[in-house]
């Protein structure tokens, strides 16, 4: 008989760290239908692997199952031995079912964008696969003040100042409201071992150049708050944001007059009304029937057509003609060059 093992061996300490990221999951959790299976995405990293182990712990004790995807998008050498090793933790973690997915990275939006783009494929996939309620994202208080700061940099509206929601349809992240230190200290209290991405010190991406120059610097001259600030922001700015498209919603119901080919929008109510409202149904009629999403700068142009009216010519976006008609704004198809 094998000599028993002491008791912190068996059963890792429960530490702040710990408590707090298994907290922040269960509140993740709660809500999901009895039985239902949630995939962490894993990478390995510290912020994926402490939400693997804090899943692994609550899950089963909320009813539900827990497995893990594992992205390798063929990036490095030896992606797949990491994958591979991602998995074995999650195993150990008894997380399942447990899939290496490996992803073909196109050229198209840079690297960032295009790996992004073939991961969230690849989790959905797998989600539609597997019939799972949530797929899990590690994302963290740090990654959500990094968002923010790219956002202002580009510019982008409030949809970008307000960062990454904590539910997105299928997608949860639970661990927004906590530090990356600390998911690191979370995984070295239960003794696991990440993996750390040699991307993440490459100066070559936005996203490092402000994790480890911009960010730091700010802390340093500006406030030493800087990240849960930016963090408030955003909070500040998804309710807003939500709030303009929850009545945007509603009034459009109201508002376009369906037509063969196209659709209409009265001209005097969005001139009588705030550009963020205006601006919202316009970029809405063009995203939901003819599925064009649009720039500010042709957001504006066709604004123009209801607040400086002055006889001007139709505005031709991608796929759209848009032309103002009497005392409408009629959105058609653009015919075939």
């Amino acid at each position: 008989m094998p000599p028993e093992r002491p008791a912190d061996a068996r059963r890792p300490r429960l530490t702040p760290a710990v408590a707090d990221s298994r907290r922040a999951v269960r509140e993740s959790l709660v809500g999901l239908p009895q039985g239902s299976l949630a995939l962490v995405a894993l990478s390995g990293g510290p912020d994926s692997l402490a939400l693997a182990a804090a899943a692994g712990f609550e899950a089963p004790r909320l009813g539900l199952r827990v497995g893990a995807v594992i992205v390798d998008h063929g990036l490095q050498a030896g992606s797949a031995e990491v994958a591979e090793r991602a998995a074995e933790a999650a195993r150990a973690l008894g997380l399942e079912p447990v899939l290496v997915e490996r992803v073909h990275v196109g050229g198209e939006g840079g690297p960032e964008g295009a790996a992004r783009e073939a991961r969230y494929a690849a989790l959905e996939s797998a989600a539609v696969r597997l019939g799972a309620a949530a797929v899990l994202l590690g994302h963290s208080l740090d990654d959500q003040a990094e968002t923010v700061l790219l956002g202002l940099a580009r510019g982008s509206g409030t949809l970008s100042i307000a960062g990454m929601a904590a539910v997105a349809g299928l997608y949860r992240r639970p661990l927004l409201g906590l530090r990356r230190a600390a998911l690191a200290q979370a995984c070295a209290d239960q003794g696991l071992e990440p993996w750390h991405d040699p991307h993440n010190d490459d100066e070559r991406f936005a996203r490092v150049r402000v994790r480890r120059s911009i960010l730091p610097h700010l802390e340093k001259h500006l406030d030493a708050g800087i990240v849960e600030a930016l963090a408030r922001t955003a909070a500040i700015a998804r309710d807003d944001a939500e709030a303009l498209d929850q009545m945007v919603d509603e009034v459009a119901e109201e508002l376009v007059e369906l037509a063969e080919g196209g659709c209409s929008l009265p001209a005097a109510w969005l001139a009588a009304n705030p550009a963020a409202l205006r601006n919202r149904v316009i970029r809405l009629v063009a995203r939901s029937e003819f599925g064009v999403s649009i720039s500010r700068t042709q957001t504006l142009e066709v604004a123009r057509l209801a607040t400086d009216w002055h006889g001007q010519g139709p505005v031709h976006l991608p796929g759209i003609r848009v032309e103002r008609i009497g005392g409408h704004l009629k959105f058609a198809a653009a015919e075939p060059a």
